[in-house]
């Protein structure tokens, strides 16, 4: 196995890995949170609480 085809296939996996952690997240409810603190986050800095 060359190199190039080793980093592909890391590439994959931690891609295909990312997909599965972010759907978990959303399955979970947590862009809900994230969101939601980041709006708090972002009035904050302009000034708005």
């Amino acid at each position: 196995m060359g190199d190039v085809e080793k980093r592909r296939k890391f590439g994959r996996a931690f891609l295909i890995l990312g997909i599965v952690l972010l759907a978990l997240g959303i399955y979970r409810g947590e862009m809900v949170t994230v969101f939601r603190k980041a709006v708090v986050i972002c009035l904050e800095c302009i000034g708005i609480d």
